[in-house]
């Protein structure tokens, strides 16, 4: 439980549920500038399928819904065979930043980890999302020993390879 200190009113960190859906998509809304209905809508379902491992969680300041975060618990995931925590999406009211919400919502998941034996969480975030950045080194995250790596499947170098061996193939009559 954090405490707000310009009302001292106490942020209650709780368990999400299918009913705080809504209240997610609007949260996620005010801070992002669109809804992600569908987004939210599987990763809601996929953490409440995961029975006994449940490690999303909920934050309300007083009657306002403050805060969220939704986390999944992997047992094993790119050739490691260590569990970990993965984080997927943290939100906090605009209102409300500054003010333990975000802080309440990692004590409590860091708190429930514990008790399931899970030593790390992991996320990703932008490189230029300087205030997420801050707040994850508030929170004693730092650069992870592994590279996350992408490819753009309409890159073009990509394309051309393809459409070279698909014109191979279609020469040699294999297509």
């Amino acid at each position: 439980m954090g405490t707000n200190p310009d009302e001292g009113v106490k942020t209650v960190v709780r368990r999400l549920t299918p009913a705080d859906l809504e209240r997610v998509i609007q949260l996620d809304a005010k801070v992002t500038g669109r809804r992600r209905d569908g987004y939210f809508e599987a990763k809601l379902k996929e953490n409440m399928s995961r029975a006994g491992i449940q490690v999303s969680l909920a934050a309300e300041t007083g009657p306002v819904f403050t805060g969220f975060l939704l986390a999944k618990v992997w047992y094993g995931e790119f050739g490691s065979t260590e569990p970990v925590a993965v984080l997927d999406t943290i939100g906090a009211h605009p209102d409300y930043r500054g003010r333990g919400v975000g802080t309440a919502l990692f004590d409590q998941l860091r708190t429930n980890l514990r008790a399931l034996g899970i030593q790390r969480i992991r996320t990703e975030v932008s490189w230029d999302a300087q205030a997420l950045l801050s707040f994850f080194h508030h929170e004693r995250f730092r650069p992870a020993p592994r590279i996350c790596l992408e490819a753009d499947v309409d890159d073009p170098v990509l394309v051309e390879r393809e459409e070279r061996r698909a014109m191979e193939a279609e020469e040699a009559g294999l297509s």
